[in-house]
């Protein structure tokens, strides 16, 4: 058991899916390009350098490489291309066949092989965090 103050440490985002690709090799992983919203800056961690990747409002958007094994339920991985779905952002990287997963999509599945990713409805924007 973990405890509320645990769980409330957990950054659950709405995130879209900009990219997929197939994991050469292996038959679960796909690696995902993920837009999760605009980048918080404070005075600490911004700096000149940083300018070219912002717009003209100063910010940057947060896109993460995700790694994940949900390639089989998805043979035509490319119909989670601009999808929505919640991500967890504030988990530990964590390398997996070379490549650094920067958090985690959440899903849920049934012993008799149902599965579905967690999304948000349409008019939840990207960025947003669940409270």
């Amino acid at each position: 058991m973990i405890t509320i103050e645990d769980f409330k440490k957990i950054e659950i985002v709405v995130g879209k899916i900009l990219s997929v690709e197939k994991i050469p090799e292996t038959d679960k992983l796909l690696k995902l390009a993920v837009d999760l919203g605009l980048k918080k800056f404070s005075e600490e961690n911004f700096s000149p350098e940083r300018s070219a990747g912002l717009n003209v409002l100063g910010n940057e958007r947060d896109v993460r490489t995700i790694v994940s094994g949900i390639s089989l339920y998805f043979p035509d991985c490319t119909v989670l291309i601009g999808k929505k779905c919640m991500f967890v952002a504030n988990l530990e990287t964590r390398v997996i066949r070379g490549i650094e997963s920067q958090g985690m999509i959440l899903a849920v599945s049934t012993p008799k092989g149902g599965f579905s990713l967690l999304s948000p409805n349409d008019e939840i924007p990207v960025g947003t965090r669940a409270k």
